[in-house]
């Protein structure tokens, strides 16, 4: 059986790869850009991506199974390609705002926009729900570096941040068994965490003093839209205030799915040090 894991070049998707060839299985990858992904030459490499759904059939062809990065805007192209390869089973990356975002305006879905396509397509499928990456925080990184500061909403915003790693690892074990079909696995890291929290652990990476400096909302907006479009912007910020108003609590999925335990963030912060230097 060979899997597809699309977004192969992506941060999650790269790592996928890894842990299902280590495991000893069929991988398909695809890419946009096989040379920058550096994939193992035991991969099958289709090149393509899901914004071209041009791409699907021939990456879809004598697929199984599918590892589905969230790209909500053409997850209907998807389907219609995946239900024609005659694809069985989708595993998709979701996130922790689906089960919010259903009980929302349709307008705002993002993750659920997906979760509800597959559901929809037929297919047997498990939907990871991952919180805060803590790669996001790389983004800090500019301002840390120029002023030892980092300015941010919500300072109250209680987040659980997962590596991407165990997320990776989370993946590879659901792909390879069929226990976790129609399961929605909510996923975290270990710890909760407040974005000054994450502040003080990566200036103890560093060994020197950061400042946090809590932003307005709308000082936040300011700053970000004009790089990302304010509908992003907007989103992000919505999930800020959605964690400020509904603390995130540690999922134990990742220990136990993957038999050892997650990454804190200052192991990661650690990892990443040089970073933020």
């Amino acid at each position: 059986m060979t899997i597809l894991v699309t977004g192969a070049t992506g941060s999650v998707g790269r790592l996928l790869v890894d842990e299902l060839v280590s495991a000893g299985a069929e991988v398909r990858a695809l890419t946009n850009d096989p040379a920058r992904a550096a994939l193992p030459d035991e991969v099958d490499i289709a090149r393509g991506y899901l914004g071209r759904p041009s791409t699907l059939p021939a990456a879809l062809a004598g697929i199984d199974t599918v590892y589905l990065a969230p790209l909500p805007a053409y997850v209907d192209d998807f389907v219609r390609c995946a239900q024609h390869a005659g694809v069985r089973r989708v595993v998709v990356l979701s996130g922790e705002p689906a089960e919010y975002e259903a009980q929302g305006d349709p307008s705002a879905w993002h993750y659920y926009w997906i979760e509800r396509a597959i559901e929809a397509g037929g297919f047997d499928w498990t939907f990871l729900r991952p919180g805060q990456f803590m790669n996001n925080t790389l983004g800090w990184a500019p301002s840390i570096k120029a002023e030892s500061v980092v300015r941010a909403p919500y300072a109250g915003a209680v987040q659980t941040p997962i590596d991407l790693g165990d997320i990776a690892a989370v993946a590879r074990v659901v792909l390879l068994s069929e226990r976790f079909n129609g399961q929605k696995i909510m996923m975290s890291g270990p710890e909760a965490l407040t974005p000054p929290e994450e502040v003080e652990q990566i200036a103890e990476a560093i060994g020197r003093e950061v400042r946090f400096i809590e932003q307005t909302p709308q000082e936040y907006l300011d700053e970000l839209a004009p790089a990302i479009g304010l509908e992003t912007a907007q989103w992000l910020l919505d999930g800020f205030r959605m964690m400020a108003e509904w603390p995130m609590k540690p999922e134990p999925a990742v220990p136990e799915l993957i038999g050892r335990p997650a990454l804190t963030y200052r192991e990661w912060a650690l990892a990443n040090a040089d970073a933020f230097r």
